[in-house]
């Protein structure tokens, strides 16, 4: 439909750029403000990484810091604590999920459907800038007489409840934030539900839009538990409760006088939102990679519903296994093993994608392009990623391992390495759809292997950490003599995650030159199917001049009978 059987496209740089109701612009928004805390979430960890690597050392021109017989360091113990919450909390609320959810989502779950817009507009909006506010509150809190938070990503209670006032604005920013995703939730789940152009049934959707929409029911169904945790926990804080403070807790010399509360109460309430967590966070990535495989190979996926039964399989399954987070904190044997159970059983429907994923590239056309590449090492990091997994799983190996290193490496190849590939994936897939530009690909190819094979050096090493018995949250491996020996193995992986942060520029640079200077893209550069590549590069303000009909499934690829190895959704010929 054009757009002049709507109102005009808004003019003036607040009403099209800053406050837009269009999609494309808000998922821009997500975008460009979730790489910005990106950068910043990495920035914190490699202070992290600098203090593990060279205890002892500080930065050139800060002197030597020893406070109270400390062994000298970049940074004090309390600020340590800081800097490793705020790198968790910035990355997983404030990064990834406003990337892959609201930035990418936002941009393509209507154009992959044939919708004009999202459901709501203005409540998409609202929904971007109340993301907003909630990160300026976390950022606020680095500017507190006593810093920001202090008492990890997961704020376990008794300690969170008793924290200086960081605390309380990390309590305050997420439930503002949960006020965001709530928003953001119900519009996706709408829009598919509600708009989707004539001909497009639900089996008939790219990948993409079910991994967008199942994140969106797993978000509007987890987000409850955790905003009732932070809500009971600033309560706790500020009015005199106890759900999370025990009786009789000591508090610098003095008894706290209060009934008596329950700190694993907490740890149900966080958990029970922190494992869909994991996969509100790699399922639109799964989603996304699937429809670069398929394009790239020139083949359909293979068992396409089978794909989605095992997205809504892990997602229900998700639900289920909370409890393994909490092996290690007294939890009854005959409870551990049905949540040990339960956590096993959910490998089987990520195993199913991932065979399926190679099924598709199995005696394809494949064109190794970038976004192809970065697929590819997508599958090798969840590979491992989730073959570690079964290892936490298991609540005896599991006691052992629970809070050491092995627990990180598992954590960042499934939740960095899984969603950084599929972000960059994403961008090198969609740039030319977003801005009509080719994004440089020899740029891209040198950008890909060497964040490949240094994101490898960084955290595979971890294991063998793990395996070793050091211990995660440790501020100076020296207070570990027996782990001394380890040393050189912190020395090169703090070394190498410089490097891999010095290597995004390559990735940065590629983005913004391809914007302004890049090749112009054709509407489907890349000869796909799905419904998005069928309008202009980059889109008209309502999308299509025409709404589409669409007359097949998304991965009609190399077809005996077609001279052209693609069939567009809209094609109306008979396959």
């Amino acid at each position: 439909m054009s757009d002049s059987a709507h109102h005009a496209a808004p003019q003036g740089f607040l009403r099209k750029w800053v406050f837009s109701v269009d999609h494309k612009i808000i998922g821009l928004q997500y975008l460009f403000t979730g790489f910005a805390f990106l950068v910043l979430g990495t920035l914190l960890s490699l202070l992290i990484r600098w203090q593990l690597g060279f205890p002892g050392k500080s930065l050139p021109g800060m002197g030597t810091l020893a406070p109270h017989g400390m062994p000298n360091g970049v940074m004090l113990p309390d600020f340590y604590h800081m800097a490793f919450t705020m790198h968790a909390t910035i990355m997983i609320f404030f990064a990834v999920i406003p990337i892959l959810v609201g930035g990418f989502g936002n941009y393509l779950v209507p154009l992959m459907i044939g919708a004009e817009d999202m459901a709501f507009p203005r409540l998409n909006m609202m929904s971007y800038w109340t993301y907003v506010v909630s990160g300026i509150v976390m950022l606020s809190s680095f500017f507190t007489e006593t810093g920001a938070a202090k008492a990890g990503w997961f704020a376990y209670a008794p300690l969170s409840a008793v924290e200086p006032v960081g605390q309380t604005f990390w309590i305050v920013s997420l439930m503002i934030l949960a006020v965001s995703s709530l928003m953001g939730s119900i519009n996706f789940i709408t829009t598919v539900l509600n708009l989707r152009a004539p001909g497009m049934d639900l089996f008939r959707m790219p990948l993409t839009v079910w991994a967008e929409f199942i994140t969106s029911i797993l978000l509007l169904l987890a987000l409850p538990s955790l905003t009732v945790g932070v809500a009971c926990l600033l309560l706790d804080r500020v009015a005199g409760t106890s759900f999370f403070l025990p009786a009789g807790l000591i508090i610098g010399g003095n008894t706290l006088e209060r009934s008596g509360g329950n700190p694993l109460l907490w740890q149900h309430l966080f958990w029970f939102f922190g494992h869909p967590e994991v996969y509100i966070v790699i399922m639109p990535a799964m989603g996304m990679i699937s429809d670069v495989i398929s394009t790239f190979s020139r083949r359909p996926i293979f068992g396409y519903k089978g794909m989605v039964y095992a997205l809504c399989g892990i997602a229900g399954l998700g639900f289920i296994v909370w409890g393994h987070h909490m092996f290690t904190s007294g939890m009854n044997p005959t409870l551990g093993t049905a949540f040990m159970m339960s956590t096993v059983v959910i490998a089987v429907p990520s195993a199913i994608k991932t065979f399926n994923w190679l099924g598709t590239m199995w005696r394809g056309s494949i064109r190794f392009k970038a976004p192809m590449l970065c697929a590819v090492g997508f599958i090798s990091m969840f590979i491992i990623g989730g073959l570690t997994g079964i290892f936490c799983a298991v609540t005896p190996v599991d006691i052992y391992i629970h809070n050491t290193y092995f627990v990180i490496g598992h954590f960042h190849f499934m939740m960095v390495g899984g969603a950084l590939f599929g972000m960059f994936a994403a961008t090198y897939y969609w740039i030319p759809k977003m801005f009509g530009r080719m994004m440089n690909e020899t740029l891209a190819r040198i950008h890909i292997a060497i964040t490949f094979v240094l994101f490898n050096f960084v955290f595979y090493p971890m294991f063998i950490l793990g395996i070793s018995g050091e211990p995660r949250r440790l501020f100076d491996p020296n207070f570990y003599p027996g782990l001394a020996h380890l040393q050189p193995i912190r020395e090169f992986m703090s070394v190498c995650a410089i490097l891999m942060f010095c290597t995004q520029a390559l990735f940065i640079f590629n983005i913004f030159w391809s914007i302004f200077r890049g090749e112009k893209a054709p509407a489907n550069p890349w000869e796909s199917n799905t419904l998005e590549w069928t309008t202009s590069s980059p889109p008209p303000y309502y999308n299509y001049e025409k709404v589409p009909t669409v007359y097949r499934g998304p991965y009609e690829y190399s077809k005996p009978d077609r001279s052209s190895d693609w069939f567009p959704q809209t094609d109306p010929a008979k396959g």
